[in-house]
C-alpha cells in the first residue's frame, strides 16, 4: 500500500479513532501491506478485524499489534489503536464475502475497505497505474495468471493470489499496490447483479476483458441472460480512453461491444475481418498443452502454451491482446505464453508420479462448461503418446465432485456431465458425495451406455481416496473436479504425494 498516516485513513473511510491521539494519528505512517489474517500482518501494516468462520477478527487486534501493524481497522474498540467505522450495512456480506457476519461489524469493515482502496487506486490511477479488470463464467484466474506472466516483462504487475476476486479479495489486492506499480490485474466475480459494477467502481478499469457467459451461479442468477447483463458491467465501467477485449467466439460476449464506449479488441480461435487477434490451427501435445500460431495486426508468431487443456486457448489470446496494448511485441507475448506454467492451485495442475500416473488437479472449482474442458483434456491424455500423437492406451479415471450453486438446473447439468463422460470415453468415473445432483451423475453415465462398474459413488473423498490407491495402475491419468467446497484438492494432493512425483514428467509406458 502506498504511504499514509493513520489521520488520513481515518478521513477516507468515515471512521473514528480508538486508543490513539489525533496527534498519534497524524503523526503514524501506515507503510506496510494490509492484512485480514493477524498471521500475515508485518512491520508498519493495517488490520483488518473481520469476523470468521471459528473466531472474529476482533479478538487479533492486539497480536496484529505486536507483529508490527500500526493500527486495526475496526467496528468497535479493541484496546490498541484503531480506526472504527461502525455497522451500517455498507456492503451486502450475503454476496459470499463474509458468510459469518451476523452482526454487520464486518459488511462495515468491508465498507471502510472499499472506499480506502478506491482512493489508493484514484491516487495510483492518476500517476500512471493501469488497472486491467477480467471476468467470465469461467477461466478467470488462469487468465489473471497469465495477464500477470505477459506483463511483467513490461512492468511491476500486482494480481491477486488465486481467486482473491470478491468484496474483501478484490480491495485487498488494489492496496497491494504501490507508486512502484505499473500494471494492476484485477479478478472480478459476482453472484448477484450489480456486483461486477460495485467492484469496478473501487478500482476503475481502463482494460477490461470479458471471457464467455457460461452457466457458473445459475442458481443465483436464474438465466444465462441476467449473466451476461452482470458481465456486461465490466465493459460498461471502461471510459471511452479505454479498452474492452472481448471474446467475440461467444455470442453473448460478442454483443458486449455495442454496451461500452470505449475501443473493442476481438479475439478469436478463427480469423475474420473484425478480429484482431486470433489463433492459427491448434494442437495439443501429450500433456494436452496447445500449441498455434498467434495472429495480430502486427505480425505473426508460434506459442507454445505451458498450460494444460485446448480451453486454454482463448485465455491465452486475451492475455496476449491485453499485453499488445500495453506495449508488448508478439515474440515478448509468446516468450511470457511459454513460460508461464499453472500458477494457482487446484486448477489444471498437472503431475506425473513415479510410476506414471497423471494426476490433473481442477478441484478449486466447477461449472458445466469447465467440467466438459476438464473432461477433454483427460481424455486426450489419455489418448496420446509422447510426442502427442493419437494410440496411447493409458487409463483414465474421472474423480467428480458437485457443481454448486446450479439451482433448479442443477439435475439436468449433472446428468449431462455424467454422459459426457461415457461419450468421451472415459475409462472410469468416481462420483464423489451424495444427493440428487451426485445420484443424477451416477445414472446419467449409466444410462448413457453399456456402464456398468465403469461408474462408482461414494460417500466423500476419504472413500474416493481409498478407491484409487486400491485400483490405480501404473501409466493411468485421473482427473479430480469439483466446486471448492467438496475439498477434493487435498485428495488430488494426496494422491500426486502418493509415491512422489516430478512436473510435466512424460509417463512411463
Amino acid at each position: 500500500m502506498i504511504d499514509m498516516t493513520i489521520a488520513r485513513i481515518a478521513e477516507i473511510v468515515g471512521g473514528e479513532l480508538a486508543d490513539i491521539t489525533p496527534e498519534q494519528a497524524a503523526a503514524t505512517h501506515v507503510t506496510g501491506t494490509v492484512e485480514f489474517d493477524s498471521r500475515a500482518v508485518g512491520p508498519g501494516g493495517l488490520f483488518l478485524a473481520l469476523p470468521g468462520a471459528r473466531s472474529d477478527g476482533h479478538d487479533f487486534a492486539a497480536a496484529a499489534v505486536q507483529s508490527g501493524a500500526v493500527a486495526v481497522l475496526a467496528a468497535r474498540p479493541v484496546g490498541v489503536p484503531a480506526i472504527v467505522v461502525r455497522p451500517d450495512g455498507g456492503v451486502d456480506s450475503a454476496s459470499g464475502a463474509l458468510e459469518h457476519d451476523t452482526d454487520g461489524s464486518g459488511a462495515a469493515v468491508l465498507a471502510a475497505l472499499a472506499r480506502l482502496a478506491a482512493a489508493v487506486a484514484n491516487e495510483l490511477a492518476a500517476d500512471g497505474l493501469k488497472i486491467i479488470g477480467v471476468t467470465g463464467s469461467s477461466g478467470k484466474t488462469s487468465t489473471k495468471d497469465l495477464l500477470a506472466a505477459v506483463l511483467a516483462p513490461l512492468g511491476e504487475v500486482v494480481a491477486p493470489p488465486g481467486s482473491f476476486n470478491n468484496e474483501l479479495g478484490h480491495p485487498w489486492t488494489v492496496l497491494r499496490a504501490t507508486r512502484d506499480t505499473d500494471f494492476l490485474v484485477l479478478e472480478m466475480s459476482a453472484r448477484h447483479p450489480g456486483n461486477i459494477a460495485a467492484l469496478a467502481a473501487i478500482a476503475p478499469p481502463s482494460v477490461a476483458v470479458v471471457l464467455n457467459v457460461g452457466t457458473a451461479h445459475l442458481g443465483e442468477f436464474g438465466s444465462r441472460e441476467a449473466i451476461a447483463k452482470t458481465k456486461a458491467e465490466l465493459p460498461q465501467a471502461v471510459g471511452p480512453s479505454g479498452v474492452v477485449i472481448l471474446n467475440a467466439d461467444d455470442i453473448a460476449v460478442a454483443a458486449m461491444a455495442e454496451q461500452t464506449d470505449a475501443r473493442v479488441v476481438r479475439i478469436s480461435r478463427d480469423p475474420g475481418s473484425d478480429i484482431d487477434v486470433w489463433a492459427g490451427p491448434v494442437t495439443l501435445d501429450e500433456l494436452a498443452r496447445p500449441r498455434f500460431t498467434l495472429h495480430t495486426r502486427d505480425g505473426e508468431v508460434d506459442v507454445n502454451l505451458a498450460v494444460h487443456g485446448d480451453h486454454q486457448v482463448s485465455n491465452a489470446l486475451c492475455a496476449a491482446a491485453v499485453a499488445l496494448e500495453c506495449g508488448a511485441t508478439p515474440q515478448q507475448v509468446a516468450d511470457a505464453l511459454a513460460a508461464a506454467g499453472p500458477a494457482s492451485r487446484h486448477r489444471m495442475q498437472v503431475s506425473t508420479r513415479a510410476d506414471g500416473v497423471t494426476v490433473i488437479n481442477d478441484a478449486y472449482n466447477a461449472n458445466p462448461d469447465s467440467m466438459r474442458a476438464g473432461l477433454k483434456a483427460l481424455a486426450w491424455m489419455a489418448r496420446q503418446t509422447a510426442g502427442g500423437q493419437p494410440g496411447g492406451k493409458r487409463r483414465s479415471w474421472a474423480v467428480l465432485g458437485e457443481m454448486a450453486e446450479l439451482g433448479d438446473d442443477a439435475i439436468t447439468e449433472h446428468d449431462a456431465i455424467g454422459r459426457f463422460a461415457v461419450r468421451l470415453d472415459v475409462s472410469r468415473l468416481l462420483v464423489v458425495g451424495s444427493g440428487r445432483a451426485m445420484n443424477a451423475m451416477h445414472h446419467g453415465a449409466v444410462m448413457e451406455g453399456s456402464w456398468g462398474s465403469e461408474s462408482t459413488m461414494v460417500a466423500d473423498a476419504d472413500a474416493a481416496l481409498t478407491v484409487l490407491r486400491d485400483e490405480l495402475q501404473p501409466g493411468d491419468v485421473v482427473l479430480v473436479k469439483a466446486s471448492n467446497s467438496v475439498g477434493l484438492g487435498a485428495l488430488a494432493e494426496a494422491l500426486v504425494a502418493g509415491e512422489g512425483h516430478t512436473e510435466g514428467r512424460t509417463p512411463a509406458r
